[in-house]
């Protein structure tokens, strides 16, 4: 059975502080794959980061209500009220710098998609809702929680890549839950799925030998009721199981 690391977040409850990380990310692994999640703690340089990943077959980096703080992208905060997490920044960029050294495959949602594209040098809007021409992707939070996640629009999917390839369909439908996202693609990413406005939602490693997918919304989401989502956790699974069998 496969071990995918899944790192958390810092989060304060009263006086203390709590590594933790969305039900959901982790029930999508359970119910999706043929897998046990292994929750990261996020401990920064206190986290011995390539004796963990030694012994895991994946990495997904779970979305979170915290955005990375705009300095590791050379920016100025332009968000209103910003919630951080430093320890989720550094252990992000910690395993993902490990993780492309080992060449482990690498799922990355939301924050996670955002993280592997700064780790790698890409840039981000940290305000989608202000930028002209692009869409507002946020979610009405006034919403149930259910339609908070209903699908609210399609991304073309880029003819000849790993997703329609494997979907084999040209478009999709998804979620949109986020204010953030790619302004310039990392060096060694390629665009897989694009929205309407031209917002880069999906990309994929251009390195053939290392396995990385990153998108946008939220795939993890009742993940056995949305074929197209669950193909994503398949791709990922596929690549754990290559990546397990030639490590051993």
């Amino acid at each position: 059975m496969l071990l995918i690391g899944v790192l958390c977040d810092d989060k304060q409850i009263g006086e203390h502080h709590f590594h933790s990380v969305g039900d959901k990310y982790v029930r999508a692994i359970t119910q999706s794959m043929d897998a046990v999640p292994v929750l990261i703690p996020v401990l920064a340089d206190d986290l011995n980061v390539p004796a963990l990943l030694a012994h895991v077959d994946g990495l997904l980096l779970p979305g979170s209500y915290s955005n990375i703080d705009p300095n590791h992208y050379q920016q100025a905060n332009e968000e209103d009220q910003p919630l951080r997490d430093p320890a989720r920044d550094s252990t992000a960029f910690a395993v993902i710098k490990e993780a492309q050294r080992i060449r482990l495959p690498i799922f990355a949602i939301c924050r996670g998609f955002q993280e592997v594209n700064v780790a790698l040098g890409g840039s981000l809007y940290q305000r989608l809702q202000t930028v002209a021409g692009i869409n507002d992707h946020r979610e009405d939070k006034s919403l149930p929680l259910e339609q908070q996640y209903e699908d609210a629009h399609a991304i073309d999917l880029v003819a000849g890549g790993l997703l329609a390839t494997h979907w084999g369909k040209t478009t999709a439908q998804v979620n949109s839950l986020h204010q953030q996202g790619i302004r310039q693609l990392a060096p060694g990413l390629k665009a897989e799925g694009v929205a309407a406005d031209g917002l880069i939602e999906a990309y994929a490693s251009d390195n053939p030998e290392h396995f990385i997918i990153g998108a946008q919304w939220h795939p993890e989401w009742q993940v056995k009721n949305n074929p197209f989502n669950l193909s994503l956790f398949t791709l990922f699974e596929q690549a754990c199981n290559h990546y397990r069998n030639n490590k051993a």
